[in-house]
């Protein structure tokens, strides 16, 4: 029979529906149940594209000894990390503090009160050498819990007090010299031969390389635009780039960038496309454009959900194997490939008969067309298209395989990104498609994501709304809308982000600066949590920097710019000891220290004026275009229209030059 998740709208807690484990979802009935039969809590943390939680949940949760065991000794809870980052979040440091190290699944033993007080991640149903059985770790648990029960409750209670602990906001802004130091740090880590930072499991670190791109054109930054580049084309050469349909893994298993964890996230696409995209703007390396576009084709095609918005993930497994969707023998390749392409194809792409991932090939650039090309006597333009035919017919063929499972809830704050992402492209490649796509997700997240009294939900799913929603949702939405206000110059975009701003200042603003990850109107936890590291996509404290920083710039409402200087100063002891893990606050820093510009353009030729804002990477500008004199809705325009000509104003702080009306004035005092 179905146990309590069945009832769930979220696509991890329905895989365990089935578990003959009695579990409950979070909430007050599993706490009451843990007080009511004096048992701890076994909380499980995990999420649908996890491959070593569906190993935990075959070997243990499927198991029916193993379950059993669990039914007479726990109060089981089981929460999906994606819907609840807070709870995430507070158990996960939990993790980190007994174990010095953390990851999912996550497996956590805590009072009924939720006070943990022994955790970790996967534990195997049978003794491993230097890994007990989780039988055992269970056992050894209920003994503590039923015979030394005041030590375990010291435990939890020195352990909350520790979760508790954050660091005090710094006293100053943080300078220039913050951003240079930071900068030194990535140096010493990068990895020369192979692009990234540090060794395997690599990962992209999308916040650091914002960062890098940001501080690119400084003459402080010496160094940082390259290694962007070097990494940004080590991961489309190797495995972690989709070289048939697109998109990107999570991470790779090697410090190569060869072999992925297969499952891919709508969050590192989302902002690999964002990133790629900028990358082209600043290098004009062409690959980068197209593994910007292969990027957003992979969204539109694999993640996009019927109504507009995109679904969270795919998983790494397909028929219970993991990476068996992407992957090919090298008989099957030359098979579906023909002949006359799988030599050239084939040389391209790296196959053996060996393979390179358990006796199978996944797709790398192993050599260059030019190389590939050089070696068979042939001009680069003949393997260029033996290799796109290639790709196309693998696509189609692929496209009959058994799908990796699809995690469809529709998480708010990454339909956030994923506007952003598609407003730029929209705007930089002039494509009124990405343009409507962006329009058509926020319009989704607008009317289903958010109660009728305006408040905001974490998610949606199976035409149900979720949970309310957290800070990192507010923040990341507010800055889509504004990037999709630059985009399309319709106000509605500008209005509805300012009223996500003032709803978050007033549910999660922190008084001695930053955000709090929870609302005030959320159930109270064993601590209040403040989501500070921007990893692996921003946090909620760097993305509430940047919008109010954004909106500050519209408004000229100085309260709100204090906010975003509050945010970065909450942040600041982790800008000086751990730079890496606050690669986007960085970047936010930056372009507040730049300082930002406003940019107003007004007329009916306004868009005109508006594409050379779009030319470039331009981190530190925000734009209000107003082509129909309506524009008055955002103060930055207020009182610039009234004549038919077409002006732009380039303002700091309000102040502005002097107007201009042609291409060539604007481009010059944009770039002076």
């Amino acid at each position: 029979m179905p146990n309590r998740l069945a009832h769930e709208t979220s696509p991890y807690l329905l895989q365990h529906q089935n578990n003959p484990v009695d579990w409950y979802p979070w909430g007050e009935e599993a706490r009451a149940r843990a007080r009511l039969d004096d048992k701890p809590i076994l909380l499980s943390v995990g999420y649908s594209a996890c491959h070593w939680c569906h190993v935990m949940a075959h070997e243990s949760f499927e198991d029916d000894q193993t379950a059993a065991l669990m039914n007479q000794l726990f109060v089981n809870v089981k929460v999906d990390r994606e819907e609840r980052p807070d709870v995430d979040a507070i158990y996960m440091e939990a993790v980190q503090r007994l174990t010095g190290r953390g990851g999912w699944p996550m497996t956590v033993f805590m009072t009924p009160a939720g006070e943990p007080f022994y955790a970790g991640t996967y534990f195997p149903r049978d003794d491993r050498p230097g890994l007990p059985s989780f039988s055992r770790i269970m056992l050894a648990v209920a003994d503590a819990w039923e015979n030394r029960r005041s030590e375990i409750e010291s435990r939890a209670e020195q352990l909350v007090a520790t979760i508790e602990q954050t660091l005090p906001p710094a006293e100053e802004l943080p300078s220039r010299r913050s951003l240079e130091d930071a900068l030194d740090v990535l140096r010493g880590l990068f990895d020369k031969q192979h692009g990234g930072f540090g060794g395997a499991p690599k990962f992209p670190q999308e916040p650091v390389l914002e960062y890098l791109l940001r501080i690119g054109d400084q003459p402080w930054a010496e160094g940082a635009l390259d290694m962007a580049r070097a990494t940004l084309q080590a991961m489309a050469r190797g495995g972690l780039f989709d070289h048939v349909g697109g998109g990107f893994a999570r991470y790779a298993v090697d410090r190569h960038w060869l072999i992925p964890h297969f499952e891919k996230m709508l969050y590192t696409n989302a902002q690999l496309a964002r990133l790629y995209l900028r990358a082209w703007q600043m290098t004009g390396e062409e690959r980068f454009r197209t593994v910007a576009v292969a990027t957003l084709e992979y969204l539109e095609r694999d993640l996009l959900l019927p109504g507009g918005a995109f679904a969270s993930a795919e998983d790494a497994d397909s028929e219970g194997i993991e990476g068996k969707f992407y992957v090919w023998s090298a008989d099957e390749f030359r098979t579906i490939v023909g002949t006359d392409e799988a030599d050239l194809a084939g040389a391209y792409f790296g196959v053996t008969a060996e393979g390179n991932f358990e006796g199978a090939n996944h797709l790398h650039e192993a050599r260059s067309v030019e190389e590939v090309a050089a070696d068979h006597g042939m001009r680069p333009a003949q393997v260029a298209e033996a290799v796109a035919t290639a790709r196309a017919r693998l696509l189609e063929a692929r496209q009959s395989r058994v799908r990796p499972g699809l995690d469809d809830k529709v998480v708010t704050s990454w339909n956030g990104l994923a506007i952003r992402a598609l407003a730029e492209a929209g705007a930089i490649l002039d494509d009124r498609h990405y343009l409507d796509l962006a329009e058509g997700t926020a319009r989704f997240l607008l009317e289903n994501n958010r109660t009728t009294s305006g408040r905001l939900l974490r998610s949606w799913g199976k035409g149900k709304p979720g949970r309310p929603g957290f800070s990192e949702d507010y923040a990341t939405l507010a800055v889509g809308l504004f990037a999709l206000y630059q985009a399309t110059g319709n106000p509605v975009w500008y209005s509805e982000a300012i009223i996500l701003i003032e709803q978050m200042v007033e549910l999660f603003a922190a008084p001695d600066g930053g955000f709090f990850t929870t609302g005030s109107d959320a159930e109270a936890l064993i601590t209040r949590p403040k989501d500070q590291y921007d990893s692996p996509h921003p946090s909620a404290n760097s993305m509430a920097a940047e919008a109010t920083l954004i909106a500050s710039l519209y408004t000229g409402d100085g309260g709100l710019r204090a906010h975003a200087e509050g945010a970065i100063r909450a942040g600041g002891r982790l800008i000086e000891g751990a730079p890496t893990g606050v690669g986007h606050l960085l970047a936010v820093l930056t372009s507040l220290l730049l300082p930002p510009r406003e940019v107003a353009i007004v007329g009916p030729d306004a868009d005109r004026l508006a594409r050379v804002v779009w030319e470039r990477f331009r981190p530190d500008v925000a734009l209000a275009v107003d082509t129909s004199g309506a524009g008055a809705v955002v103060p930055l325009l207020a009182g610039r229209g009234g004549t038919s000509s077409t002006r732009a104003f380039v303002c700091r702080n309000f102040v502005c030059d002097l107007p201009v009306s042609d291409v060539e004035s604007l481009r010059r005092q944009l770039d002076d």
